[in-house]
């Protein structure tokens, strides 16, 4: 299985302390050790790091775990594969443009039997079915809304009804953003926590470190992040039922439906 992390917040924040005890189930704690990934949107534009390396070994996981990025929206992914080589084309998150915005997407499981008609707007670089379904949700939102974006609920209902028909094939679960919002779908095991005043410190289960958040935030501070499985051991997570897609927004559960 692979690893799932997302941030979603309310001001920009780095994700740091998560990612460092993220990075260590790339190989350390962990056996994921196929490539790993992140992407941090700023404004309209998205950096990303990606390397088909393990990333509990990986030198740029290194300087991303020591590069205070200040981000709303961040997805990264740990990649244990199922699907395709252990290539750089392979290795999640994966990016395209759709209504004049970036989107990235990143995938934990397995879809079997699943070679959806794309229009060709939307084509896989790699030959994994992460990326595949990737193409397939885009292509869907661009013929159902040819003008532009929709109302938010509008576009949450649309993916959810897509959703629905790709999880069919098997394990779905992922992080999707286009920089304003955060979506994460649970097929099988995805949690996540809200941060927010009064902060308290958080120690990882991956790494013996502990971060005081009342130091380096102030009170109107809110962040969720969202992760396969807990990683502070000291904090209280909440599992996302299974077949449940949730929307993020400003740090916080927007929408929520099963």
């Amino acid at each position: 299985m692979c690893q799932l992390l997302g941030m979603n917040c309310n001001v920009p924040t780095d994700i740091c302390f998560s990612f460092t005890g993220f990075r260590a189930r790339g190989g350390r704690t962990d056996h994921h050790r196929d490539g790993w990934g992140i992407a941090f949107f700023e404004g309209r534009g998205v950096r990303v790091f990606l390397d088909p390396q393990p990333s509990a070994d990986s030198p740029i996981a290194e300087l991303v775990r020591h590069y205070p990025i200040r981000s709303l929206n961040v997805i990264a992914h740990i990649r244990k594969a199922t699907q395709g080589v252990v290539r750089l084309e392979n290795t999640h998150p994966f990016v395209r443009e759709l209504w004049g915005r970036y989107w990235v997407f990143a995938h934990n499981g397995n879809l079997l039997d699943y070679a959806p008609p794309l229009s060709g707007r939307f084509l896989p670089v790699g030959d994994t079915d992460s990326e595949r379904a990737f193409c397939h949700l885009l292509d869907t939102l661009a013929r159902r809304f040819p003008d532009g974006p929709p109302a938010p609920a509008a576009l949450f209902a649309t993916l959810r009804e897509v959703v629905g028909k790709i999880a069919a094939h098997g394990e779905f679960n992922f992080l999707l953003s286009n920089g304003e919002r955060l979506y994460a779908h649970a097929s099988t095991r995805l949690c996540h926590l809200v941060r927010q005043a009064p902060f308290a410190a958080a120690h990882l289960c991956d790494e013996d470190l502990t971060m005081d958040f009342s130091e380096v935030t102030t009170p109107r501070d809110r962040v969720a992040v969202i992760a396969t499985t807990p990683l502070t051991d000291n904090e209280t997570w909440t599992p996302i039922p299974p077949g449940t897609l949730v929307s993020f927004c400003d740090g916080a559960v927007e929408e929520l439906a099963g």
